[in-house]
């Protein structure tokens, strides 16, 4: 629960009791684009669990990034109600809603989005020195606990451009672990991977959903929704279809039959 008051607005959000991780009740966002308006949620419900993993699906202008921004506490909807982790974010000020993506949500992007000319170790550790709360963590430790999460031990000092495209990934996904938020938020996270590599990345969240990491997952390629355990589809801004996943598949072993095949057509 955040006490403190917040100049961005509204006051500090309140927080309440909820079994959700996500509970985002009839989310509205329009947009004005010169003379039209465009609907972007037309009343969108999504609620999502602890120890979830569900991958959110849609073509191109579906609304998911709007959905995206909404959950990431980076857009307000115009309506409806978003309860993340026990903390009403619809009525949050601007502070309040930046301390709540540093301290409950952890960012995976489709661009790693990685400080050039700066350490694996340095990159992890960047959103510990924003961390209000304690000012006394230690730092280096935890990231160098994350990269160890993620099988990046021995790449801790390598710098972006000394990685593959897999290892970045890994780099960002382990800072977005390390402030031990509610909630994992990955936007597109393989869409700039081959697809042996993608796997890799989905096998990765998939032990560390098995760790009871609630993870989302914004995707537009089946093969990667199918590594979850629930399949939301967007269209028109709406819930068209929530599906829950009996038999996921295992993403390391699907890893494994890709480098097999590419093995063998070498």
């Amino acid at each position: 629960m955040i006490h403190r008051r917040d100049n961005g607005g509204a006051s500090s959000a309140p927080a309440t009791s909820s079994r959700w991780v996500i509970d985002a009740r009839q989310l509205v966002r329009t947009y004005q684009m010169g003379q039209n308006q465009v609907h972007a949620l037309r009343g969108v419900d999504l609620q999502v669990g602890p120890g979830d993993m569900v991958a959110i699906v849609g073509a191109s202008g579906s609304g998911k990034s709007t959905l995206m921004n909404i959950l990431g506490c980076l857009d307000r909807p115009d309506a409806g109600s978003y309860v993340l982790d026990g903390v009403h974010v619809d009525t949050a000020g601007k502070n309040a809603r930046a301390d709540l993506r540093n301290q409950k949500i952890g960012f995976v992007f489709q661009g790693f989005n990685l400080l050039a000319r700066t350490s694996a170790v340095e990159n992890v550790e960047l959103p510990l020195l924003y961390h209000r709360n304690d000012h006394r963590l230690p730092t280096r430790r935890l990231a160098e606990e994350a990269l160890q999460r993620v099988g990046l031990g021995d790449r801790m000092d390598h710098e972006p451009s000394e990685l593959s495209g897999g290892q970045q990934q890994r780099v960002a996904i382990a800072r977005a672990l390390v402030t031990k938020p509610s909630l994992v938020l990955a936007d597109e996270p393989t869409g700039n991977l081959d697809s042996r590599t993608s796997m890799e990345i989905m096998a990765l969240f998939q032990d560390l959903n098995r760790e009871g990491v609630t993870i989302v997952v914004v995707t537009h390629e089946d093969d990667i929704a199918r590594c979850t355990n629930r399949k939301v589809e967007l269209r028109d801004g709406l819930v068209v279809h929530d599906e829950r996943l009996r038999d996921r598949v295992d993403a390391a072993q699907e890893a494994a039959r890709r480098k097999s095949s590419d093995s063998v057509i070498a």
